[in-house]
């Protein structure tokens, strides 16, 4: 019989049971899941993780599967178009996370 799983109390939800198991405290060493994280972390800023789970493909769409190399190329009107992205959370938050994503792109690369 496998032993129960012992979770932090604030995973409760499918999506956040899914992270707490399998990437929550997990050594992490590749650097497109490290940019992934630093974005999603930004944009998690005043909201529940929860709510960056939800949104997190989306994320993963708008910027190019968190590809760094792809991210440093954007110019204004990418960024633009990522500043009106409905799917993105919260229009204040999202702003200062995808205007700094190009800059956080440049440092990772």
């Amino acid at each position: 019989m496998p032993s129960p799983v012992c979770r932090c109390a604030w995973a409760r939800g499918p999506l956040d049971i899914i992270y707490h198991d399998t990437e929550w405290g997990v050594p992490q060493h590749d650097d497109r899941i490290l940019f992934e994280l630093l974005i999603l972390e930004g944009a998690q800023a005043g909201l529940s993780w929860s709510t960056i789970l939800k949104k997190r493909a989306s994320y993963r769409a708008a910027f190019d599967h968190f590809d760094a190399r792809q991210i440093d190329k954007y110019d204004d009107r990418k960024v633009a178009a990522l500043l009106a992205d409905p799917r993105a959370a919260g229009r204040e938050k999202a702003g200062l996370t995808q205007s700094a994503a190009s800059h956080r792109a440049e440092f990772v690369r």
